[in-house]
């Protein structure tokens, strides 16, 4: 059990690893603090662990991305490093928006990065980042680039759905948003209704997505939807939800709330979930200010339909 149970880099929630096209490995993610973004580089996935940490951005004194600094994302895009991450406000913290860096140089440990604001919607769209927004992530097919992200509907109950836009730049979006996922089932609203933290991976001709849902504390679990790689990405009713969680708590194990996942693969090709998760059940206070949301790496198998097959005892050593 002490293998499985292994943290690979401790109290770094919602970890992100992006392996670029020459083989280098980038790891980001929340700090306890939610004050910072920090980027870490390996030659090796496992080397990510012991790399030093830099601190590349930090939050703003007060205003705009002053509070809640959460969920990074590194991409490469056009020639450009860019990072994705969301953020509240000082005077109003849950006010979480999506918002850019993008870098001048080609070193994003050394930078300097430069901010570009909250991510632009398309002209069409009167909807998207009106109310709490986060998490976001993009993916690329055939041509095309698509924003991925979480969002509470303004009104009423204010469930956190996830939507998603084709993109027309890395900093705005080309199309109105779409609804992919929203809280349906039970698993998906213990405590709150919530759908967030998507990631993309690609196999066996399809498009698989996989998401958080209910709170962040032993609930926390991971849902899958998935998409004929032929099929049109914008249509929600192509997209295919799983009706269990793909990864939850384990006791037995003392895995709990695993979620906000990200995909690499190792250095031979095999594929790679990287997601956090508690080594215990028990929080005092809010489960969202509790340090020890670990980040974790399990092996993705695939069954014989080609589905990602997500399971503890996949050890990455």
């Amino acid at each position: 059990m002490d293998s499985i149970n292994k943290p690979f880099i401790e109290q770094r929630a919602d970890p992100y690893v992006y392996r670029h096209t020459d083989g280098t490995y980038y790891f980001t993610a929340s700090v306890p603090a939610y004050d910072r973004i920090i980027l870490r580089r390996s030659n090796t996935l496992m080397g990510l662990k012991d790399a030093s940490e830099v601190t590349v951005w930090k939050r703003h004194k007060s205003g705009k991305m002053s509070e809640h600094i959460w969920a990074p994302e590194l991409h490469y895009l056009d020639g450009r490093w860019y990072l994705y991450f969301a953020a509240g406000r000082q005077k109003n913290i849950w006010k979480i928006r999506p918002y850019v860096l993008e870098c001048m140089g080609q070193d994003p440990l050394r930078g300097p990065w430069v901010e570009r604001g909250k991510i632009q919607r398309a002209k069409d769209d009167i909807y998207s980042f009106k109310a709490f927004s986060l998490d976001a992530t993009i993916f690329e097919h055939r041509g095309n680039r698509y924003f991925v992200w979480a969002e509470k509907v303004s009104v009423g109950i204010q469930i956190s759905n996830i939507y998603i836009a084709r993109m027309e730049s890395p900093v705005k979006l080309a199309t109105a948003q779409v609804l992919l996922t929203t809280p349906d089932y039970d698993w998906e609203r213990q405590d709150i209704w919530v759908n967030e933290g998507p990631a993309v991976i690609k196999k066996n001709g399809r498009i698989f997505l996989t998401y958080s849902a209910s709170a962040t504390g032993e609930c926390y679990c991971m849902g899958m939807l998935s998409i004929g790689e032929d099929e049109d990405i914008l249509d929600p009713r192509a997209w295919k939800k799983e009706r269990y969680p793909v990864l939850a708590s384990d006791s037995s194990l003392e895995i709990y709330g695993p979620g906000h996942n990200s995909f690499t693969t190792l250095e031979d090709g095999t594929d790679i979930c990287v997601y956090h998760a508690r080594s215990y059940a028990e929080i005092e206070g809010d489960p969202l200010y509790d340090p020890n949301r670990h980040a974790r790496l399990i092996r993705v198998e695939w069954d014989e339909k080609g589905f990602p097959v997500f399971d503890y005892h996949n050890t990455v050593e």
